[in-house]
């Protein structure tokens, strides 16, 4: 006989969903991929520029930008998940993908590898004889709105970009990384080739990173106005970075909410005068329930409780 039969009373009481950590890299392990990752995007993504001669350079600065970042994610991303940049990891938390402390941990490694980086070009710029001034070879890399725009972009138009560019990186991020996509080892050239071109348009702006982290390396060794310029450079990329996570995370519940609650299952007809309805303890127990990937505080944080 068939009949329907929810999956608690085929299995019995489930124990609650607990993440397993247990092939998982660690802390340590996913900081350190975070900032070196961070460091050798950022080395390459001011790099490249900083030391380009237009008359032959063979490759643009953003395109090294994109490659650097595919290579990143391709060589670190399966310990930390390949974000190396605080949007990125921010459109994750929102998402429900990786619980708020270790969001605020990773931003805190992105942000020293990226620094570290910042360093190393400004102690190779210091060995260069033709070059006087380096904090004006990186004012040419810094991120900057209005008169430090090569086009004289104001802030609302920096600030417009900023925010759709972060957006669509975050949501290319999500999609190919998700695990019901079957193109997701595809996922490092599909981010890589975003960055790429957004990096092409940010660079006729005015060095538009949408990489808090990369900005904040460039504007720390660059003269004042960049630094007090830097704030767009944060709240932009990381508003676009919420909405993108906030698009994904209706997705997910949009797609739990068409699972049945029932589903069809054969069940065979006991003869109650000879089976005495007796639980003997042979039964198979019930298979464990896997943990989805963003059953953390996250999704706890920004879904509150649920019935309230």
């Amino acid at each position: 006989m068939t009949m329907p039969v929810s999956a608690t009373e085929a299995g019995g009481a489930h124990p609650p969903a607990v993440r397993d950590d247990s092939l998982r890299p660690g802390l340590a392990a996913r900081l350190s991929a975070e900032a070196l990752g961070t460091l050798f995007v950022v080395v390459a993504g001011l790099g490249v520029p900083l030391f380009t001669i237009p008359q032959s350079n063979p490759l643009s600065a953003s395109l090294a930008g994109g490659l650097a970042l595919t290579a990143a994610m391709l060589a670190f991303g399966y310990l930390s998940g390949g974000h190396f940049n605080p949007a990125v990891t921010l459109g994750n938390a929102i998402a429900g993908r990786i619980r708020l402390v270790d969001a605020a941990a990773y931003l805190g490694a992105q942000l020293a590898g990226a620094l570290l980086g910042a360093v190393t070009l400004f102690g190779v710029l210091r060995t260069v004889p033709k070059i006087n001034d380096t904090r004006a070879a990186f004012d040419t890399v810094a991120a900057g709105f209005g008169e430090h725009s090569i086009i004289q972009v104001p802030m609302a138009g920096v600030l417009l970009v900023e925010v759709l560019g972060a957006a669509l990186l975050v949501a290319v991020y999500l999609g190919t990384t998700a695990g019901r996509n079957p193109s997701r080892a595809a996922a490092p050239f599909a981010v890589g080739l975003t960055m790429a071109v957004l990096l092409q348009l940010g660079q006729a702006i005015g060095n538009v990173p949408f990489n808090p982290a990369r900005a904040t390396a460039s504007a720390v060794f660059s003269s004042a106005d960049s630094l007090g310029q830097l704030w767009l450079f944060w709240v932009a990329p990381l508003v676009g970075a919420a909405v993108a996570g906030l698009v994904f995370r209706g997705f997910a519940q949009t797609t739990a909410a068409t699972v049945p609650n029932a589903v069809p299952r054969t069940v065979p007809e006991r003869d109650d005068e000879h089976e005495p309805d007796v639980d003997d303890g042979s039964a198979a127990p019930a298979p464990a329930v896997p943990a989805r990937p963003d059953d953390d505080e996250a999704r706890t944080f920004f879904d509150g409780k649920r019935g309230e």
